[in-house]
């Protein structure tokens, strides 16, 4: 990914699209959204809700809300997560993104722990997938498809995916020694990966407000050209960046 093109932000939502739930529901403690679904004229955000704990400093589960308008309030589908914990996810599950293929072909891919977690060396966070018909009711089988590269990494998070042709691309932050962007590609619509970090990632800077990391990744297409969307050092405290893809993908 290059440096892209010169942008400007139109304007910025006088409060927020989504706030922290009730006190006992699983967003009591704050929201994290993971993807946006245009449907048959109402927009859905699936999203990460957090929890506090006390054994364990947290919990995640996956939220739906509704809106009939890009402008309009987004009202929870329901109190409770649309996925949670269960034998195939006993841990936590966090940021979701999802594409829908078909009237009954949805698909997810979210983040979800392989051990409890008690400290960043303890997290094994991977991605999995998840199938639906309607986008609410979900089914999965437990199966890592996006693992490690190496031994320094040990949670991946936030996975963003998009269609080029036939192929699927992902970007998903990876965290070992510092945050950086990796990315696969898939050929059968999301069922198995390759990693091609290499070519597609987005590491840190030599300086600035990204030298220290690059995190959080949103991909879309825009004008023809696919940009990401991404957190740089903080998690995003000094702000987010755009870049631009130039040249041929390689899908």
């Amino acid at each position: 990914m290059e440096v892209g093109e010169t942008i400007r932000v139109h304007e910025v939502a006088q409060i927020p699209v989504l706030a922290p739930g009730a006190d006992g529901t699983f967003d009591d403690s704050g929201v994290g959204i993971g993807s946006v679904v245009a449907r048959d004229g109402e927009i859905s955000i699936y999203y990460m809700g957090w929890n506090l704990g006390i054994r364990s400093p947290w919990r995640n589960a996956i939220g739906l809300a509704r809106s009939s308008s890009l402008d309009g309030k987004f009202a929870r589908y329901s109190p409770g997560p649309i996925l949670d914990r269960s034998p195939e996810d006993p841990y936590t599950l966090s940021y979701p993104c999802v594409l829908r293929f078909g009237p009954d072909d949805w698909r997810m891919w979210y983040g979800s722990n392989l051990a409890p977690a008690v400290g960043n060396a303890d997290m094994q966070h991977v991605i999995k997938q998840a199938r639906s018909v309607d986008g609410i009711h979900w089914t999965r089988d437990g199966r890592t498809v996006i693992g490690f590269a190496d031994k320094t990494e040990y949670a991946l998070a936030r996975p963003s995916v998009t269609t080029i042709g036939n192929g699927l691309l992902m970007c998903f932050a990876c965290r070992g020694s510092h945050y950086r962007i990796g990315a696969a590609t898939s050929s059968d619509r999301g069922t198995s990966w390759t990693r091609l970090d290499a070519a597609m990632g987005l590491v840190p800077s030599d300086w600035g407000w990204d030298s220290e990391m690059t995190c959080y990744p949103a991909l879309f297409w825009h004008r023809e050209r696919l940009w990401l969307a991404y957190n740089g050092n903080g998690y995003g405290a000094t702000g987010f960046g755009l870049a631009v893809w130039e040249g041929s993908l390689p899908l």
